[in-house]
């Protein structure tokens, strides 16, 4: 099964297909609304409006798995987004991406870009230490670790990258430029 034979639930219960985005750069992340990681929404509207006519598509995944940093209701959320970031990117029904209940869509992603690691920067050694304390084998499996966390899809639906939320966001605006 390839990408483009999955859809997602939106916040009205209707499914959205991913082949609305064939041929088509798509960014697809697990947000949170209470998280240290999320001011990458401004990041995120800002490679939205840069890029969007170029061809890039944002799929957002609001996921309350992590610290329970997305408590609201699906509209609630989009209020918060829409009102703080000005985000215009597609909002998505918030879904589970780890565990029984993940979204098909989650597991297929895994599948193609497992967890490589969170880099050497500060936020990465937190992370490191904080999540051992939860899953001493986190590294080993392809779970996603956090809120924020990016895969990358090329217009050709291939899995190109896995961005965790500690990665720098201006080699995923690199990473996105070579897909343009």
């Amino acid at each position: 099964m390839g990408i483009y034979e999955y859809s997602v639930e939106r916040p009205d219960g209707t499914m959205w297909p991913l082949s609305a985005y064939e041929g088509k750069v798509l960014l697809i992340v697990n947000t949170a609304t209470g998280c240290g990681f999320t001011p990458q929404y401004r990041e995120l509207e800002e490679f939205y409006q840069k890029y969007h006519d170029k061809g890039l598509e944002i799929l957002d995944i609001p996921c309350n798995q992590f610290a329970g940093q997305t408590p609201g209701t699906d509209e609630e959320i989009h209020e918060f987004c829409t009102l703080k970031y000005h985000t215009e990117f597609p909002q998505m029904k918030k879904s589970d991406v780890n565990g029984e209940h993940q979204l098909p869509l989650y597991a297929y992603l895994k599948s193609k870009k497992g967890f490589a690691g969170f880099g050497k920067v500060a936020k990465a050694a937190a992370m490191g230490i904080m999540l051992r304390k939860i899953d001493k084998n986190y590294k080993e499996n392809p779970d996603i670790k956090w809120n924020f966390t990016k895969f990358l899809v090329d217009r050709q639906g291939t899995v190109v990258v896995r961005f965790e939320p500690t990665g720098d966001m201006r080699k995923l605006e690199e990473q996105i430029l070579t897909l343009l």
